[in-house]
C-alpha cells in the first residue's frame, strides 16, 4: 500500500513540473496576443513552445525543477499520518530519477550535491495540522532564480500599505529579469518575520486570477499587479507590457511595533500539483 502512495506522490510531482496549471498557461497566452513589443512577443513564444513540449513529451518545462516543497494539511485522524514523510522524501528521490528532476539539493558545509534532491531539511515540508481522516499535500517545486528574489521587509506600522508597495516595487526593479517573468507575486503582511514569508509563499498556491475573499485586500492586489506591470520590465527582463500575471497576498494580525512584509517571487513556471490522501486509501492527484 505505502508504495502506491509513493506513486501518486511521483506523480503529482511530475504534474507539476512538465504541466502549467491552465489558469497560468491561459495568462501567458492572452499576455502573448496583447502585447505588442515584439522582443517581448519573441520571449513569450518561447515560453508557450516550452510550455507546449513539456505537456506533449512529459518532460520538465524548465531545466531548473527548483526545490521540492510540499505544504501538508494534515488530518489529525488520518490513519496514514506517521508515514507521510517518509513517502514525501522516497517520492522526491524517485522523482528526480524517474522524470527526471536536477538534482538541486547542495550540502552548505561540503558543497556536495545529494544527488536525488534530499537531505538537511529538504525536500521542504511545511506541516499544518488539519481536523477530519483525510491529508492534502500541495506540491510546489520552487526555482532558484526566483527563489533569489525573493525578500523580507520590516516596516514600520507608519509605512503601512504605501510602504508595503514601495517595497515591492523597488524589490522587482532591481531584480529585473533575474526571476524569469513573467513573474507571479506571493506577498504576506503581518505575523513575524517568519510567518510572513511562509504566507507568501502559501499564496502561490492560488490560481492565477483568483482574488483574495477580503474585497480590502483584492483590491490591493489588483492596484500592485497594475503598478508592477507599468514598470516595464516584460518578459525575461527585456522591457513589454507584462512583468506579472498576477498578485497574491495574505495577510495576518502582527505586533503593534512592526509591520513584516514577505515577497516570495515565483517565475513563469508556475508549477504546483495536489494530492489527496482518504482514510480508505483512495488517492486524488490534480492541478
Amino acid at each position: 500500500m505505502s508504495e502506491e502512495f509513493v506513486d501518486s506522490i511521483v506523480e503529482a510531482i511530475r504534474l507539476a513540473v512538465t504541466k502549467i496549471p491552465e489558469d497560468t498557461f491561459s495568462a501567458i497566452r492572452k499576455a502573448y496576443a496583447e502585447e505588442d513589443n515584439e522582443i517581448a512577443r519573441f520571449n513569450l513564444g518561447n515560453i508557450i513552445k516550452a510550455i507546449d513540449l513539456g505537456f506533449a513529451d512529459r518532460v520538465p518545462v524548465c531545466q531548473d525543477t527548483g526545490t521540492v516543497t510540499f505544504f501538508v494539511e494534515a488530518g489529525v485522524e488520518s490513519p496514514f499520518l506517521g508515514e507521510v514523510k517518509g513517502w514525501l522524501i522516497e517520492a522526491t528521490r524517485r522523482a528526480t530519477e524517474e522524470i527526471p528532476l536536477r538534482p538541486n539539493a547542495v550540502d552548505v558545509l561540503t558543497g556536495r550535491n545529494s544527488g536525488d534532491n534530499t537531505g538537511r531539511g529538504v525536500p521542504v515540508i511545511h506541516w499544518e495540522p488539519a481536523p477530519g481522516d483525510r491529508i492534502r499535500i500541495a506540491v510546489l517545486p520552487k526555482g532558484g532564480g526566483s527563489e533569489n528574489c525573493s525578500a523580507l521587509a520590516m516596516l514600520t506600522p507608519a509605512e503601512g500599505w504605501e510602504g508595503v508597495k514601495r517595497f515591492v516595487l523597488e524589490h522587482l526593479k532591481a531584480c529585473g529579469g533575474k526571476p524569469c517573468p513573467p513573474v507571479i507575486l506571493g506577498i504576506g503582511v503581518g505575523g513575524g518575520a517568519d510567518y510572513a514569508l511562509l504566507m507568501a509563499k502559501k499564496a502561490l498556491l492560488r490560481k492565477v486570477g483568483e482574488r483574495n475573499p477580503d474585497g480590502r485586500i483584492a483590491k490591493i492586489e489588483e492596484e500592485l499587479l497594475m503598478e508592477v506591470n507599468k514598470t516595464g520590465i516584460g518578459p525575461m527582463g527585456m522591457g513589454g507590457r507584462t512583468t506579472a500575471l498576477d498578485v497574491k497576498i495574505e495577510v495576518a494580525h502582527r505586533h503593534p511595533a512592526s509591520f513584516p512584509v514577505g515577497l516570495v517571487v515565483q517565475c513563469w513556471a508556475n508549477r504546483r500539483a495536489f494530492v489527496e490522501i482518504k482514510p480508505d486509501g483512495r488517492v486524488d492527484v490534480w492541478q
